[in-house]
């Protein structure tokens, strides 16, 4: 590739935009041009607007950096958009209506009736949209694509081969949610320690609602959710990264243990066929072991980038259960964006 995409990062600062800012160092397809955060931060080199968290240095050529305000007035063609929910929708939407393509994190249009909201191992037709979305909302060359939330991810990733293979009636999923998926400073060390927290706010209603999004179809002016019922219960644990979920599902058609496993094991999507750059070689790993996944061995695997599967067994109450974990900072938010994004440019809705 002669020439790299610009890219811009909304929410810099923040626990997600510092993950893009990481993650997109030596990106083959991207090359960050602009950084944008609040007021307090714009105008400061990035190295002093940022508190960063991460465990790799700030990329060298983002270092000193001065962070601009979240206007669209970026030198950039893409922004991946890691703002708090509070800000989020209208920023965004001012950058898509200035011809940016918007690559969102955030909650706020994810439900939007024109907006995709992708896996790109799942749904990757839901991008059809996208010239409905420009044609009504007057966007001309910007649109807003979404990934959705953490869990949700982990949950429909493991979901979408049993579904496309015996088909999914019934899910009840129980979640033990990492504590940076609360963002810096998150949740009180007074709080977690010896402790759970029983409620993460709107977590359980955006699991019980996106996969639903996810599974259906789309004719490119309009979603058909998956008639499927979602029950969540979610809580957050004393782990910094990887959200573990306990999942029982209820299928269409009677299977036997290993032709679910054999679901989970072979299971590939249009991301690995493309051998896209963030694509996982295995987007869903199958561990056989009687105790894992676990969250401090497993969830770096595939760069962060798969769900791990593991003690799948029938349910006496269902049909099915098991465990997804996935790492809710890289699969689960600001690595499912940047493979969105190049699941966007394949497809020519990015650079071309």
């Amino acid at each position: 590739m002669s020439e790299k995409i610009r890219v811009g990062i909304l929410g810099a600062t923040g626990a997600v935009g510092q993950r893009f800012a990481q993650l997109l160092e030596n990106h083959p397809w991207f090359a960050v041009t602009a950084l944008s955060a609040s007021e307090r931060s714009a105008g400061k080199p990035y190295t002093e607007a940022v508190n960063w968290r991460l465990d790799t240095p700030i990329p060298s050529e983002l270092a000193g950096m001065v962070v601009s305000a979240c206007e669209p007035n970026l030198p950039c063609d893409v922004v991946f958009s890691g703002l708090d929910s509070s800000v989020a929708g209208p920023i965004e939407e001012q950058f898509a209506t200035a011809g940016y393509a918007v690559i969102s994190n955030s909650r706020n249009h994810r439900m939007d009736e024109d907006v995709p909201l992708l896996i790109p191992e799942v749904n990757p037709d839901h991008t059809a949209i996208i010239p409905h979305q420009r044609r009504r909302r007057g966007y001309g060359r910007g649109f807003i694509a979404t990934n959705p939330n953490c869990s949700t991810v982990g949950l429909t990733m493991a979901l979408k081969p049993l579904a496309d293979r015996f088909g999914v009636r019934q899910v009840s999923v129980a979640t033990m949610q990492a504590l940076s998926g609360a963002g810096y400073p998150g949740v009180s060390s007074m709080d977690v320690l010896d402790n759970v927290l029983p409620y993460i706010k709107d977590e359980e209603e955006k699991m019980e609602r996106e996969p639903l999004k996810l599974l259906g179809r789309c004719d490119g002016e309009r979603f058909e959710p998956l008639v499927l019922t979602v029950s969540a219960q979610c809580n957050r644990v004393h782990v910094l990264d990887g959200h573990l979920e306990c999942v029982s599902v209820k299928l269409e058609k009677k299977a036997e243990p290993e032709e679910v496993n054999d679901a989970f094991r072979t299971f590939s999507g249009l991301p690995q066929a493309l051998g896209l750059p963030f694509a996982p070689a295995r987007p869903i790993v199958l561990r056989e072991e009687a105790d894992r996944p676990q969250p401090r061995f497993d969830r770096d695997t595939e760069h962060g980038m798969a769900v791990v599967v593991g003690r799948v067994r029938p349910c006496r109450l269902l049909d099915f259960k098991f465990l997804a974990l996935v790492h809710n900072t890289i699969r689960g938010a600001a690595g499912a964006a940047v493979l969105n994004a190049e699941l966007l440019k394949a497809q020519g809705y990015i650079g071309a």
